[in-house]
């Protein structure tokens, strides 16, 4: 019973590392949207630093949706491997990101496609912000629900 209430609460951390991923990835494309627009810190109205209350979470669905697939794959292959590196992390957020630009690439919508290279590079980059904030907020314990106690696996 107590190896099912780890397994529980393991997936309970994951999912909260995926939303906290996808809460950075897009807080990330949102500051560097409205960097792109020429808005700085010292000269940033009011209203758009409020407006990011509800346009980060917003953005977040969607990142959370389209790189939902790929990010499950990865993440079933980090928990299998225990990978708990950063840089695994980082990269594999790359790789979920140019996943999803190319099914997107390829969905047959030209108007949805992303062409230009800033925004690709944008979506790679946030895609590796959103696996360095999973590592930080469940990939570090990767692998954890095994027991080092259980058959097959020897104690040194």
């Amino acid at each position: 019973m107590s190896r099912l209430i780890g397994y529980l609460i393991r997936f309970a951390v994951i999912l909260f590392g995926y939303a906290v991923a996808s809460l950075a990835a897009s807080a990330f494309l949102n500051i560097l949207f409205l960097a792109s627009l020429g808005y700085m810190p010292e000269h940033t109205h009011p209203t758009a630093t409020a407006s990011l209350f509800f346009s980060i979470p917003f953005v977040a669905l969607f990142v959370a949706y389209f790189g939902f697939m790929p990010a499950v794959i990865v993440i079933v292959l980090a928990e299998i491997l225990g990978r708990r590196d950063w840089l695994f992390y980082a990269l594999a957020g790359a790789v979920v990101a140019a996943v999803f630009l190319g099914l997107i690439d390829h969905a047959g919508d030209a108007t949805f496609a992303v062409r230009n290279t800033s925004a690709i590079l944008a979506v790679i980059g946030s895609g590796m912000v959103g696996g360095i904030f999973y590592w930080l907020s469940a990939g570090r314990w990767a692998g954890s629900w095994r027991d080092s106690t259980s058959p097959g696996r020897s104690e040194s």
